[in-house]
């Protein structure tokens, strides 16, 4: 199998959304999650059939990456600036909803961080050219819960947010969200 097939379905590529729409990067992320774990669902069949060859390597590679970086940059975007800005914002019957809904998903972020850790155990290995099973039944549980999570995220969260919170905190948000990736204020990039 070709490292493309294996790491990108076709029509894959990111849209062009940057840090001034702090919102729409965050959904946009959300796609680079899905597409991150469709790979990992396509990579276990992968090594079963042809081991740890170069586009199972370069394949988990770059969901090490991915996972290792942006992921994480994803959940501080939210633990450290959308969720705590939401919270200030609250009125009326908002507050008791978002705080429902932001434990759920400061819980998931923490279930992730679990199932990913031990997913990134098998992908080192597979990454060093080591012959390392994927067990499919933990991919599909780890991706179940991503869908889960970003369900709730873009279903419910991101309208609130939208509705909630004024263009200076979205700009603060956003600048946050380059300062935690090392890019000037005013910068777009990719999460």
């Amino acid at each position: 199998m070709a490292v493309t097939q294996l790491i990108a379905p076709p029509g894959s590529a990111a849209a062009a959304v940057g840090f001034d729409s702090p919102l729409a990067m965050l959904a946009e992320c959300h796609r680079r999650v899905e597409r991150q774990c469709a790979t990992l669902a396509r990579l276990a069949p992968h090594l079963a059939a042809h081991g740890s060859d170069t586009a199972a390597r370069e394949a988990a590679l770059g969901v090490l990456r991915y996972f290792d970086t942006a992921a994480q940059n994803h959940h501080a975007d939210e633990e450290q600036d959308l969720f705590p800005a939401l919270i200030e914002s609250m009125a009326g019957s908002d507050a008791v909803c978002l705080r429902q809904i932001i434990d759920r998903l400061l819980a998931d972020h923490r279930a992730l961080d679990q199932r990913w850790a031990a997913l990134r155990r098998t992908l080192e290995a597979v990454a060093d050219g080591q012959v390392a099973p994927l067990d499919g039944a933990d991919v599909a549980a780890f991706s179940a819960l991503y869908a889960r999570h970003i369900a709730l995220e873009e279903g419910e969260l991101l309208p609130m947010a939208a509705r909630l919170l004024g263009d200076d905190e979205l700009t603060r948000i956003g600048d946050a969200m380059r300062a935690r990736r090392g890019l000037p204020t005013g910068g777009a990039a990719s999460s």
